[in-house]
């Protein structure tokens, strides 16, 4: 039998309880939207696709919706069960407080958040296996696709044991000197440590899931190095990713920062585009960069985990905090199970700062478009580039307002050609 609820935790259901009905609306609402222009396409998208790829865009959408829904369904349910009853039990059998070994409550509080995302493997599989593959995306293999996550968990397990241990350590060792400020050096250490996983993520990890071998010597490479060099951007090398053996998505982008940067082309990007349109998306790419966006985004970054860092730092000295979560006193300032505690309530917060966070991402968009229209003389061979990955990912072109408003980073596709056809 559970518990009775305190008020942080009925305030926590509450929230959850809002962005559920909310989300379910969301998709619901777009559902019918899509539904009603299957029926009939539009005249603003004949000249996107025809009747036979307009009516498979439209079930693709609608089936990535109803699936979406179903996994919203599972993870509202087991929520319950989880923050109300497994967070609380599982550190009153190991009550993980702040004198044990830095080593040990790093591995309670690693463990628990893995165990917890196992029930999404069998979400994962459906959607590679069932959904991705009735569409005609998938291209991997069950072996490949076991592998991949045999090898991402231990990735993700070890690194994420090491890196709560760290800041454990941390906290224990400044707070003797700092008890009140011991958070600002942990974040700026963390920060940093972000700053060189950008670095060290693709020449490290990524190669353990996907080869990235140069792009052969033609007119393609000459001709993006050609435009890397005349907007500056000077990258010092044009990698092929074999995205082609997992899925038939495609994309391109740029990794890493300052002599590390280095711009990466999928295999089906290549095979999907001519060249002009190739360079137009690349043009987009280096648009975020000579735009400011990056350094921008990193801004944010700072002042968001400044922010939570902060939060957690107040939060690790609050005995309401843990006894609002139905534990014992004897774990305040420890922070495992407050970082459980946060990645389970925390999203409920920010999720309503969605749309905000996105506003800002459709304007960087807009900007960068601007940036390529103008960096390969026109806007039409990154208008047909769009108009290919529209078409190639069947990504519907005209979702509900309200849909796109809130969750969209990018604006819609006749939106972008909109404001590029302008001047």
């Amino acid at each position: 039998m559970l518990p009775k609820m305190t008020e942080l935790q009925i305030i926590v259901v509450a929230l959850a309880v809002c962005q559920f009905l909310f989300e379910y609306y969301l998709k619901v609402l777009n559902e019918g939207h899509v539904s009603k222009l299957m029926t009939e396409q539009p005249e603003s998208s004949k000249s996107l696709m025809d009747d036979e790829t307009w009516e498979k865009t439209s079930k693709y959408s609608l089936s990535k919706s109803k699936f979406s829904r179903l996994q919203d369904v599972f993870g509202f349910l087991i929520f319950f069960p989880v923050f109300l009853y497994i967070l609380p039990k599982v550190f009153e059998v190991w009550p993980v407080t702040k004198d044990d070994s830095v080593w040990w409550a790093a591995f309670v509080a690693t463990a628990l958040l893995n165990v917890l995302q196992i029930p999404g493997l069998f979400f994962d599989w459906y959607n590679q296996f069932t959904l991705e593959e009735k569409f005609g995306f998938n291209k991997s293999t069950k072996k490949l696709w076991v592998v991949d996550k045999i090898k991402g968990t231990l990735i993700g397990f070890t690194l994420s044991f090491l890196l709560l241990a760290l800041l454990i350590w941390m906290y224990r060792t400044i707070s003797e000197a700092s008890p009140n400020w011991w958070w600002v050096g942990a974040f700026v250490v963390f920060f940093m440590i972000q700053l060189l996983m950008m670095v060290l993520y693709p020449k490290l990890i990524l190669p353990l899931f996907n080869k990235l071998t140069p792009l052969e010597d033609g007119e393609l490479k000459d001709r993006l190095m050609a435009l890397s060099n005349k907007t500056g951007f000077k990258a010092n090398t044009i990698e092929v990713i074999d995205g082609s053996k997992r899925s038939g998505h495609s994309n391109a982008y740029f990794t890493g920062f300052g002599r590390f940067r280095r711009i990466v082309l999928y295999d089906t990007l290549i095979k999907q585009m001519s060249i002009e349109e190739i360079e137009a998306v690349l043009a987009h790419e280096v648009g975020h960069y000579k735009m400011g966006h990056i350094p921008k985004r990193l801004v944010m970054a700072f002042v968001m985990g400044l922010g939570g860092f902060g939060l957690m730092g107040y939060l690790l000295e609050s005995e309401w905090f843990y006894t609002g979560l139905q534990l014992d006193t004897s774990l305040v300032s420890s922070l495992s199970p407050l970082i459980i505690g946060l990645s389970l309530t925390l999203g409920f917060f920010t999720y309503w700062l969605t749309p905000i966070s996105n506003l800002f991402s459709r304007k960087h968009e807009f900007e960068a478009d601007d940036f390529a229209k103008k960096a390969v003389g026109g806007a039409d061979p990154l208008i047909s580039a769009l108009r290919k990955l529209y078409v190639e990912n069947l990504s519907h072109p005209l979702p509900h307002p309200l849909m796109a408003g809130f969750h969209y980073s990018h604006p819609t596709l006749l939106e972008r050609e909109g404001a590029m056809k302008k001047d």
